[in-house]
């Protein structure tokens, strides 16, 4: 589609852009190109949300119009084609127990049971364990040992 620009290419690009222009031209030059790019990637961006938007829209009505046979109680395409997957997979189990019945083996509905239905019930969560707090230092001994003069090395030493 689009030409693929390399190094060399950009690099006789800028080299044009700086004789052309000047160099006292061209950050201001390069400044609007990157305003005009900017404001391009925005439509561009703006237009494929509205395409996007468009096309959930249209789901949306094809879901609401199925939603609606369904609720008149007409078939629609969907319920025709589970219905033809259906007989496909009934004639494949009926295909296989026919070639089980001819080698002699029956597995019988009766034979086989079905897994007795598990209640669910509702588990209380565990309490979380209580972590005690370090015992503090009472307030009065603290008081004391700041308000004691502390002896100095030179304190003692004169006493």
């Amino acid at each position: 589609m689009l030409p693929e620009v390399g190094g060399l290419e950009l690099l006789v690009i800028a080299a044009v852009a700086l004789i052309v222009v000047g160099p006292k031209d061209l950050p201001l030059m390069l400044r609007k190109l990157g305003q005009f790019t900017a404001k391009l990637r925005g439509m561009a961006n703006e237009f494929r949300a509205s395409f996007d938007e468009m096309a959930r829209q249209s789901e949306l009505d094809e879901l609401r119009k199925e939603v609606e046979a369904m609720r008149k109680g007409q078939l629609t395409e969907t319920t025709a084609a589970m219905d033809a997957s259906n007989a496909q997979v009934d004639q494949v189990f009926n295909e296989i127990g026919n070639s089980l019945h001819g080698s002699g083996v029956s597995f019988s509905p009766a034979t086989v049971s079905a897994p007795e239905p598990v209640e669910m019930t509702q588990i209380a969560p565990e309490p979380k364990p209580r972590v005690r707090k370090a015992a503090a230092k009472p307030k009065a001994a603290a008081a004391t040992k700041a308000a004691a003069p502390r002896k100095t090395a030179k304190a003692g030493a004169k006493a």
